[in-house]
């Protein structure tokens, strides 16, 4: 297949700036794969969905501040640095603007040089590998000097960035949020645990795929960058136990359908599992442990929007894009979300 295959038209308006409040009363796209039907509801409608034995599969990763503004420290050349992926323990995997400007052996400073970086050599995909130098806890001075590295479509300035935090975020290490999960408030989720739905946690770590476009037309040419994942055996053997019983699984978000299938074999048992996945997503997958997915609207062209092709079929999933172009749904980060059941 071809990436542009995946294109749709979608005014600037409708790329969501700010976060919806309350989170819930985001909008809510229900897509059915048995018959094609849509219905245009709020999040908060949710639990209309769910039944009692099914399992919510959430991503646990939390947003780091990534984005360092500071300076080359013999020009004075403003720098940015994004981090990435912790490697070592001081040791990062980041892009930096300008790049050219940082040969190996340059050293940054940020925070009136409370933190100093140092470029060590080029990482993979264009990337840098940087060392900090400081004084003190690295993660105490990245929350005062960092920003949140908002997706560069967004413009306005965001106020709360615990608004750029699912509100059951715990692991930290993510330079872009799981933003499917950002419309849950924990009022939601206990709703939903009353009716006996079982709230699983897995873990992937969102990373440089999330900043990379495709730039290949052919698919089968496409690199996709690797995340940091984690099932647990306790989180194997719930979501095991559910579908054996008759559950559904229904995965928040694209990270989580990517964890899952990273670790459920052809047998749709879920593993225990620990590592990187590079896994890429595509119409003619065979999915072995999603049953539901809810996410929000995705770029054209990007590696999401072939992923819920592959779950609705392309030309599904683009006539249901038109649609919410059509009625104005929000879309991307901080947009409206859509239940594909």
């Amino acid at each position: 297949m071809k990436t542009s295959d995946f294109d749709y038209e979608l005014p600037q308006e409708l790329i969501a700036q700010t976060p919806m409040e309350p989170r819930d009363h985001s909008r809510l796209l229900v897509y059915n794969r048995a018959d094609g039907s849509v219905e245009h509801l709020h999040f908060y409608d949710l639990p209309r969905f769910l039944r009692r034995g099914d399992v919510l599969v959430i991503n646990e990763t939390k947003v780091i501040p990534a984005r360092l503004l500071g300076r080359k420290e013999d020009t004075g050349v403003p720098v940015e640095v994004l981090l990435l992926k912790r490697l070592e323990r001081d040791v990062w995997e980041a892009l930096v603007r300008p790049g050219r400007r940082l040969r190996p052996g340059a050293m940054c400073t940020f925070g009136e040089g409370l933190l100093r970086a140092e470029n060590i050599d080029t990482a993979e995909d264009g990337g840098r590998r940087v060392r900090f130098h400081y004084e003190g806890v690295f993660e105490e001075i990245l929350d005062r000097l960092g920003q949140m590295p908002l997706p560069p479509y967004i413009h306005e300035k965001l106020q709360d960035k615990t608004r750029y935090q699912t509100v059951y975020a715990r692991e930290e290490g993510s330079a872009a949020a799981p933003t499917a999960g950002l419309h849950f408030t924990p009022e939601l989720l206990e709703k939903i645990r009353a009716m006996g739905v079982e709230i699983v946690p897995v873990l992937l770590h969102v990373g440089l795929g999330t900043f990379r476009p495709v730039k290949a037309e052919d698919l089968s040419e496409h690199h996709m960058h690797v995340e940091n994942y984690e099932v647990t055996p306790q989180a194997a053997a719930r979501i095991n136990a559910a579908r054996a019983a008759g559950g559904r699984c229904v995965c928040v978000g694209t990270t989580s359908v990517r964890t899952l299938e990273t670790v459920t074999g052809e047998d749709g048992l879920v593993k225990a599992q620990s590592g990187d996945t590079g896994i890429f997503i595509t119409p003619g997958y065979t999915f072995h442990a999603t049953d539901a997915l809810i996410t929000n609207f995705h770029l054209p062209q990007s590696t999401l929007l072939m992923l819920i092709s592959a779950l609705m079929g392309r030309e599904e999933a683009l006539r249901v894009y038109r649609e919410a172009v059509a009625e104005k749904y929000r879309f991307f980060s901080f947009g409206d979300a859509m239940l594909i059941l």
